[in-house]
């Protein structure tokens, strides 16, 4: 068990530093299309071509943003831009909050009401990830136009998350009986 612990903390910091990493090149991404959109290129990388227009796409929130003058409608870029910043954060809390899991632990039970609350948040995040997909595809339909932008949304987050709130419910459960363990020894 102890090595399934290290691996886990090991992937979940990993990942938890790269979506930090990511937030932080996006919302650089996305002040520069306002500010100097030559720049964009420098942070991220898509192919815009006039017939199908540029594909943008972070965990199922995906815009397929209009060609114009060659190059991906910056308007459209900074909005799908404010979005993914908030996708990004909201899974790196998601990947610190596991991280902190294996961390509390790795020497003692699993059943701890920390953990209880890091839980409850992973099942929230999870669920707000497609949430906000939607709300900036309102937002982007309402600015750009209906006829300018295609959007889709991945609601496989929501589910994750009411199957993770779900299991927190185990773990509350499993926390109980362990205070109650505790108190007759």
């Amino acid at each position: 068990m102890k090595g399934i612990n290290t691996l886990g903390k090991v992937i979940t910091k990993i990942l938890e530093v790269f979506h930090w990493v990511g937030a932080a090149l996006m919302a650089a991404a996305t002040v520069c299309s306002a500010a100097a959109p030559g720049w964009v290129k420098y942070f991220v990388g898509f192919d815009a071509k006039e017939c199908c227009g540029a594909n943008l796409n972070v965990y199922g929130f995906e815009v397929n943003a209009p060609v114009v003058n060659g190059s991906a409608d910056m308007k459209t870029f900074l909005l799908f831009g404010i979005g993914a910043v908030i996708i990004l954060l909201f899974m790196a809390m998601v990947f610190r909050n596991l991280y902190l899991i294996f961390k509390a632990s790795e020497n003692s039970t699993p059943f701890r009401k920390g953990n209880v609350r890091r839980f409850k948040e992973i099942g929230i995040f999870s669920i707000s990830v497609p949430v906000i997909g939607f709300i900036m595809s309102v937002i982007i339909r309402l600015v750009i136009g209906v006829d300018f932008a295609e959007i889709s949304i991945n609601l496989g987050g929501i589910f994750m998350g009411i199957i993770v709130l779900c299991l927190t419910q185990f773990i509350v459960h499993g926390t109980k009986l362990e205070d109650e363990v505790d108190g007759l020894l």
